[in-house]
């Protein structure tokens, strides 16, 4: 029987990488040194593409396989895929949500704790020798008993506000509606409002072109220069520059980013500031959750192809 034929735009680790060949004809596009010619030469044996949620899949691309049937994305995001196009043509698309909720509010959550008490800050201080030569470390700013804000009650955003509970943080959110699953929280449905109100905003929303800068000046201003805004959905809801301006001038206190856009290669503004702590878009960046990740981006190509519902469906 002759293996679907698997369009692969990024690597995966060996764990996915060997199940992925095993079960599927793959073609690795991210190897090709010329791209568009790969595509033109394997577009028309290509039933699936394998992506990663920061990859995608592009309306070109999309075209240069006229036999597409599913897409399945590796990661909850699945704004970087063309999904006007595949309406279009009818080709279903996955993501991996659920498994990786809990990780990435568990770094959301860490990301808080370690920009407000300074933590890596305060190791460089006790590395370098500074404790023994200059003695205690500066004061930092308290967590527990503040005010938190969360920008998007979904998934994660969800898990985020059950862990800042812990923390006794007075907890509001704003989302398209009120969530009946979040009684005891206070709904605000204007995110300049809920930003005002907000020592630490954090940014859980699921990204579109509707999302696109819903962060803006006003927003990030709102939040003000004691408060702190926490990014751990997508760079595109933030108006980066009006943020980079913002902890420059000083009229936001700090932030704590695990996106960025044009990641890796960040606007390197952000590399002269000492009020934000930067991290390297890993907040699904366990074992663990990555091996649920890549099965079940697996998993969904196999019911695909078995006739069988798709375990996460997106389209």
């Amino acid at each position: 029987m002759t293996k679907p034929g698997i369009l692969q735009v990024g690597p995966y680790p060996e764990w996915d990488q060997i199940p992925l060949d095993e079960t599927f004809s793959v073609h690795r596009y991210f190897e090709a040194e010329n791209k568009d010619a790969y595509l033109a030469e394997v577009g028309s044996s290509i039933r699936g593409i394998a992506t990663r949620g920061e990859l995608g899949a592009s309306r070109a691309m999309i075209e240069a396989c006229p036999n597409l049937e599913i897409i399945s994305v590796y990661g909850v995001g699945y704004d970087a895929v063309d999904l006007a196009a595949c309406r279009e043509r009818g080709i279903r698309v996955t993501n991996t949500p659920d498994v990786l909720t809990k990780d990435v509010a568990d770094l959301g959550v860490a990301m808080m704790l370690a920009q407000s008490r300074g933590m890596t800050g305060a190791e460089s201080w006790v590395r370098d020798g500074s404790w023994a030569a200059k003695g205690l470390y500066p004061l930092k700013n308290r967590v527990w008993g503040k005010k938190a804000g969360v920008l998007g009650l979904g998934r994660i955003g969800f898990e985020v506000a059950k862990r800042l509970a812990g923390f006794d943080l007075s907890i509001a959110y704003s989302d398209v509606t009120a969530k009946d699953y979040a009684p005891d929280w206070t709904f605000i449905a204007d995110p300049v409002e809920l930003a005002r109100q907000s020592d630490f905003l954090f940014v859980t929303l699921a990204a579109s072109a509707e999302t696109r800068h819903i962060v803006n000046r006003e927003v990030i201003e709102a939040v003000g220069p004691e408060g702190m805004i926490i990014n751990i959905s997508r760079a595109s809801n933030i108006d980066e520059e009006a943020l980079l301006d913002a902890l420059e001038a000083g009229r936001l206190g700090s932030a704590a980013l695990d996106v960025f856009e044009g990641e890796p290669a960040l606007n390197p503004r952000f590399l002269k500031l000492g009020n934000v702590l930067l991290q390297p878009h890993h907040a699904s960046g366990t074992f663990e959750t990555r091996k649920a990740m890549g099965q079940l981006v697996r998993d969904n190509l196999s019911a695909h192809f078995a006739g069988k519902d798709l375990l996460t469906p997106v389209l």
